[in-house]
């Protein structure tokens, strides 16, 4: 069953939900001028990997990447599908804890944490536990829902810019070894693995997946640029959440809601959580090909107490930047290995199947 369209909506709102937060952040943090460079960096990895990510798995019809490395080598298997598990367990984790402290801090100041952690991780487990099709159809509700909300406040959020701000436009390549440009590439690199997943499910044509990537460019481009268009770079450095500061200063007069604020945030976690679950969906994926033995709803149950539990062990959001940096180099492996891994083997195996047909 063809599923582009679906496919591109999920790839799109999980994107949105990672853009918007920390992205504008770690990239203004890491030049002072000049901040098209990193984003065209940033967008041409992304692009590139996804396109020999998308032309690996061509070779391989029907098949998830569970199954193709699984048929390759037991070795191989585990050298690529266990950092992958590791990795959706830090992500699980940190974007669990991380957006709990985001709610805490902007605009939920009374509401415990673990009520938080406790409302992200029950609904994104309970969309997961009922399989990708749910996920899908999830994703289609919500794009109908918040898509024209997160649309309408990001063509407002214009409405400060002074579009000197952007100049100069000179920059240099000393941020590539910062550390919040490393750490901007989480917005990249997490979000197409599914692609890899469901293929025994759904097919999608590949050129939907990558107008779905630019459909995204405006989006980190501008993230990034408004705030320092509207406050500047030295202001837009200090604060916590640029994009999110311009959101709260965006004035309509028409609107009768004094801030846009909520509804920004709300529309953005809807997409967070859709991503929670296609990342739970997936790390269970992976948990029921090593441990067939337990029944699945005991699998859904124990990750998700896991992650909740292990939530706890982080005190504050200084150990969560901690854990972010250490999870960097484990996200440029998944980043880069895994979409040349699928291409080499594919590309290798027809050579093989073409030589034995001459």
């Amino acid at each position: 069953m063809n599923k582009s369209v679906h496919v591109m909506i999920l790839y799109i709102l999980s994107h949105l939900g990672l853009i918007f937060f920390m992205y504008p952040g770690n990239i203004i943090s890491s030049t002072e001028q000049g901040h098209w460079l990193p984003i065209l960096l940033g967008i041409i990895v992304h692009f590139t990997f996804l396109f020999v990510y998308l032309k690996g798995l061509s070779f391989f019809p029907k098949k998830d990447i569970i199954t193709i490395y699984t048929e390759i080598g037991k070795g191989i298997a585990l050298l690529f599908l266990i950092p992958i598990f590791i990795y959706f367990m830090m992500i699980l984790l940190i974007t669990v804890r991380a957006y709990a402290e985001i709610i805490t801090i902007v605009f939920l100041s009374n509401t415990p944490l673990w009520a938080i952690m406790l409302l992200l991780l029950s609904i994104s487990t309970y969309i997961a536990s009922n399989g990708v099709e749910v996920i899908f159809r999830t994703g289609f509700l919500l794009s109908i829902l918040f898509l024209p909300i997160i649309l309408f406040i990001f063509f407002t959020s214009f409405q400060n810019v002074d579009w000197r701000y952007a100049i100069p436009f000179d920059t240099d390549f000393r941020f590539i070894t910062k550390r919040p440009y490393l750490e901007s590439f989480f917005a990249f690199s997490g979000g197409f693995l599914f692609l890899g997943f469901i293929q025994p499910y759904f097919s999608y044509s590949r050129k939907s997946i990558l107008w779905a990537a630019a459909i995204l460019i405006p989006f980190f481009i501008f993230s990034v640029y408004i705030p320092i268009l509207t406050f500047g770079q030295a202001t837009s450095a200090t604060t916590f959440l640029p994009y999110v500061v311009v959101v709260d200063a965006i004035n309509i007069n028409w609107l009768m809601f004094d801030r846009v604020t909520m509804f920004f945030l709300l529309s953005l976690l809807s997409f967070i959580m859709l991503y929670l679950s296609l990342v739970t969906w997936k790390t269970l994926r992976i948990l029921r090909h090593y441990i067939p033995s337990i029944k699945p709803v005991n699998q859904v149950i124990t990750l998700s107490v896991v992650v909740y539990f292990l939530c706890f062990l982080i005190p504050g959001w200084e150990d969560i930047e901690k854990l972010f940096w250490w999870n960097t180099f484990l996200r440029f492996y998944i980043l880069i290995a895994v979409p040349l891994s699928i291409y080499f083997f594919g590309s290798r195996i027809k050579r093989k199947d073409k030589n034995e047909t001459i």
